[in-house]
């Protein structure tokens, strides 16, 4: 069986040169890089991992804590952070710890402390002060996803002003009976984000002197089924109805226009409807929406931990600058994307 000194002769290389190149380290050049990869292939080299953690103290794995996976927002940011790990030759350990308190207990204080990982990526999770330092502690860089967690680097969209911009976007059609599908309080957890996207549409209501009509106010399971049934109350509820409808998520905006359909309403000429998130059957839908690339935040949150950990996930110039060891807290970019399921209310 070919061993790295083979890969190294049959490269021309140095062996310390084909053991970086493989390992995915930043510090060699990209024709190195690529003559040791193909000098491998070629003597069906396999690098043995677990030499390499015993050498370096590195295991070439990163957990991935949330709350969900079969969620689009979730499944997403998944589909993000494994795709760049992936491409820097580590793997992913996920921990989906759901809405069950003693299995998270569990995953924090005891999964993720047994040092089988080189680094952690929370998201929409709360970390007490007690667990980030456990982590930092055994030196295991964290970065969290979705709201600010102390000592550690975040990655987060600013929700409040998110929904000042949804909502202000359907004030400037002329909208001014508009109302809210929100998330329900048991969804109002950890970075408590139903109450802080209705906080920033009663902020934009009131700036423009426009009533928040209580009855107007409802809540869902931040699903397309839930949002449907919760939509038809809000539409059949009386003779007046509003005119536009600021949903806290795509999916809840998506359970909204079909809601609507049942009710003979066209969107957007009778109501329009403004959603927030970018998921992928937005364009389908036609759907107004603010684009959070949920999938972009779980890349650069996998680049964060690699840069840390001293690898270059990819090509130099689109990397984010290596950290130096102090927490940063990244407000991630946002597109208001405008569609056909907004226009000026009817009449």
């Amino acid at each position: 069986m070919a061993g790295i000194k083979d890969v190294a002769d049959r490269a021309g290389l140095s062996i310390a040169t084909v053991s970086r190149a493989l390992s995915g380290k930043a510090n060699v050049s990209a024709k190195s890089r690529k003559l040791a990869k193909a000098a491998a292939e070629e003597l069906g080299f396999v690098p043995s991992y677990h030499a390499s953690s015993l050498a370096s103290g590195r295991n070439h794995n990163v957990g991935l804590v949330m709350p969900s996976v079969h969620r689009w927002y979730f499944s997403s940011v998944l589909e993000g952070v494994s795709a760049t790990l992936l491409d820097a030759g580590y793997d992913l350990t996920l921990y989906n710890v759901g809405d069950h308190p003693a299995r998270r207990q569990s995953v924090l204080n005891d999964f993720l402390l047994r040092k089988r990982l080189d680094a952690v990526i929370a998201v929409a999770l709360v970390l007490t002060d007690d667990e980030i330092q456990q982590l930092l502690a055994i030196h295991r860089p964290i970065v969290g996803i979705g709201g600010a967690l102390a000592g550690a680097s975040t990655i987060r969209i600013n929700d409040s002003e998110l929904s000042r911009k949804a909502t202000n976007h359907l004030i400037q059609l002329g909208h001014t009976r508009i109302a809210h599908l929100t998330g329900d309080p048991a969804r109002n957890q950890d970075f408590k984000l139903p109450g802080i996207r209705q906080a920033g549409f009663e902020a934009a209501m009131k700036a423009a002197g426009l009533p928040v009509r209580p009855e107007w106010q409802i809540s869902a399971d931040f699903t397309i089924g839930g949002a449907y049934t919760s939509a038809r109350k809000l539409l059949g509820m009386g003779t007046e109805r509003p005119t536009a409808v600021f949903a806290a998520s795509d999916e809840m905006a998506i359970g909204t226009i079909l809601a609507a359909r049942d009710f003979g309403l066209r969107v957007p000429h009778d109501l329009s409807v403004i959603g927030m998130d970018g998921h992928e059957l937005g364009d389908v839908f036609g759907l107004t929406t603010i684009n959070q690339d949920a999938r972009g935040q779980g890349a650069l949150a996998a680049r964060l931990l690699l840069e840390t950990l001293g690898t270059n996930p990819g090509d130099p110039r689109s990397a984010t600058p290596a950290l130096s060891g102090a927490a940063t807290d990244r407000e991630y970019p946002t597109e208001l994307i405008i569609r056909t399921s907004t226009a000026v209310p009817p009449g």
